[in-house]
């Protein structure tokens, strides 16, 4: 049972951190008026798959990421030419379906040849039929249907590149912007669950130390050791324990309410610090609104300082390819840490959408940063740079980035074997 529920979370988390993502990317790219074709969670062959309104959902196999396919980011897959045999189904004199194919199995419908046709700007279709041109309107969402595949036309006030630079580079960021949301937010309720610290106490005793043979016991609350104040700072006792090996220190405690104190001589480990024996934990209370926040703030700005030094490693190839881990290390943290319950698990999430955020803004082909760079250099040059070469580099982009995904997905499989 514990087996499926860690399962369960570990799939949980990657769902929610991408989904957040793409549907920022959806929504504001919905509410710019673009039309958006596809929201995909994972890549690779459809699992499931439906749609509504305009636009399909689906989840795929590999679970890599996602996406969110926008009607002019790409050359339509669908093309109606000049000369090509159609079938057309009107309502009130416009067309609605457009069908290139088994066009002798429609029922109600018009067959023809196409004369001219404009499904972007002027939305109307010439047709010949036997022998007499006749023009039709067709409607703003009228479809195109080819091997059993309806395809939406997308007008060109419906494509990503008619919309303005603000709009498309809202579009964009917004994907990221929303895993930040959604990190500081889980934060919050990270320290929410997890209280503020009251003091340090001692959580276990290590047999046969200084500890126990000064009959330390465990839940005594330390308050200063050799007259320095200890407060909530575990990370300074142990500091100033570690500067006396072999030399007595006077502890301050506070036992069942009362306040002690007892005379410990730390004894040196292998790199000469002076240990006594203890492992912490801590007392907690709940946290007041303003700490919560500040709270929230603190661990965001630490973990984003903690990521962006990891990623200067990573491009200033300090750290070896054996080192990388891809979505098979992340999901065998996140189902190890699922086990440590759901406080920690929140924080975990927490931290893989502020690095998924902060990712995705990094300037390399494919990612989000790379499609602002484009969005900025076209508002500093006043005009768009050529969509079939900003396809070209983003397709290369993509491609390395999927090869780097299978060698860190290797390197991670060949850890797991080895039990490493």
């Amino acid at each position: 049972m514990q087996m499926i529920q860690t399962v369960f979370l570990t799939v949980l988390v990657f769902f929610v951190i991408v989904t957040i993502h793409e549907w920022g990317h959806y929504f504001f790219a919905k509410r710019a008026g673009i039309l958006v074709r596809e929201f995909a969670i994972g890549f690779g062959p459809k699992v499931i798959s439906f749609k509504r309104g305009e636009t399909r959902y689906t989840l795929r196999l590999i679970p890599a990421g996602g996406f969110v396919r926008m009607a002019g980011e790409d050359p339509e897959i669908v093309e109606v030419q000049p000369g090509q045999t159609v079938a057309v189904r009107l309502k009130d004199g416009v067309v609605q379906r457009i069908y290139l194919d088994r066009l002798d199995e429609r029922k109600d419908v018009l067959r023809g040849e196409v004369v001219s046709i404009d499904l972007e700007r002027n939305l109307h279709i010439d047709l010949d039929v036997e022998g007499e041109v006749e023009k039709y309107q067709v409607h703003p969402t009228a479809h195109i249907i080819a091997r059993s595949t309806e395809t939406q036309i997308a007008p060109i006030d419906r494509q990503f590149g008619s919309k303005t630079v603000g709009q498309r580079a809202l579009a964009i960021f917004a994907g990221p912007m929303m895993n930040f949301i959604l990190a500081f937010i889980l934060f919050l309720l990270y320290v929410q669950m997890a209280g503020v610290r009251e003091n340090v106490q001692i959580g276990a005793l290590l047999p046969d130390t200084p500890a126990v043979e000064a009959k330390m016991q465990v839940g005594d609350i330390i308050t200063a050791v050799n007259g320095e104040a200890v407060g909530t700072d575990y990370t300074r006792m142990i500091s100033i324990i570690a500067k006396h090996p072999n030399k007595p220190i006077v502890i301050d405690f506070i036992r069942d309410g009362n306040p002690q104190s007892l005379t410990i001589t730390p004894v040196p480990n292998e790199q000469g610090e002076g240990k006594i024996g203890v492992q912490a934990a801590f007392g907690t209370r709940a946290p007041t609104l303003g700490e919560t926040f500040t709270g929230g703030v603190t661990l965001m700005k630490e973990m984003t300082v903690l990521i962006m030094d990891g990623l200067k490693m990573l491009v200033t190839l300090q750290v070896e390819l054996d080192d990388l881990g891809g979505p098979v290390r992340t999901a065998e943290i996140t189902s190890q840490i699922a086990r440590q319950g759901i406080v920690q698990l929140t924080s975990w999430t927490a931290t893989l959408s502020l690095y998924l955020g902060i990712f995705n803004l990094l300037p390399v082909p494919a990612l989000d940063g790379s499609r602002l760079l484009f969005i900025g250099l076209e508002a500093i040059r006043r005009k768009p740079i050529s969509p079939n070469k900003e396809s070209f580099v983003h397709f290369i982009g993509f491609a390395l980035l999927m090869l780097l995904m299978l060698v860190v997905t290797y390197n991670d499989i060949v850890r797991l074997i080895r039990g490493e």
